[in-house]
């Protein structure tokens, strides 16, 4: 008997074309991390949650007029993180924008405290690592900060023999010593002592 062998169906391969968009290079990403912060992370929670996707400008406002205590915690590390873009990578710290802000658990500190019947009543208190990541604004052009401006060096000008010029140095200024006059002719003639007699028992 004859077997016949029935043809296997192949998928088309994927066309490709020459013009074919560029991936986008990711944007560079500055973070700032404070750890062991003696607040609840829980509350530190509810604050970082209002900042996160702001402009840097916006959420230093909303964290200036914030009533809760983990804002002040949450605006140092966010200036530190502006501080390292500015310094590290040459961002302009007003073109930034909060991509993530999130807060970890840290460890937990145990104390007692004394109850009644001689029992004792344990005491959590619970610290965090707070972490701020900003990036470049996509809406804005990034501006790059001036580097301070270097005073330029003096030109050397070259000898006729094709030998640099020494550099000649200008003269230091001396103090000229003040002429001295005779303590004689200008001593001042001291004033007399008026004379005391020694009175007698019989004078008086």
């Amino acid at each position: 008997m004859a077997t016949t062998a029935t043809p296997t169906k192949t998928k088309p391969k994927a066309k490709t074309t020459s013009g074919a968009k560029p991936e986008v290079a990711a944007r560079q990403e500055v973070q700032s991390t404070a750890k062991w912060v003696r607040i609840s992370p829980r509350k530190a929670r509810l604050v970082a949650d209002h900042i996160r996707g702001r402009s840097v400008p916006e959420a230093r406002t909303v964290l200036a007029f914030s009533d809760r205590a983990a804002a002040i915690e949450i605006d140092k590390v966010l200036r530190s993180a502006v501080a390292n873009a500015e310094a590290n990578h040459g961002m302009f710290g007003d073109d930034l924008i909060i991509s993530a802000a999130y807060v970890d658990v840290g460890p937990t500190i145990k104390r007692w405290r004394a109850r009644a019947r001689g029992r004792v009543a344990r005491i959590k208190k619970r610290t965090c690592h707070i972490t701020v990541k900003v990036v470049q604004n996509p809406d804005i052009e990034p501006r790059k900060r001036r580097a301070p401006a270097t005073p330029a060096a003096p030109a050397e000008t070259p000898s006729p023999t094709g030998e640099a010029a020494p550099v000649e140095e200008a003269p230091k200024k001396t103090r000229t010593p003040r002429p001295k006059k005779d303590d004689a002719a200008t001593a001042k003639p001291a004033a007399p002592k008026p004379s005391r007699s020694r009175q007698t028992k019989g004078d008086r």
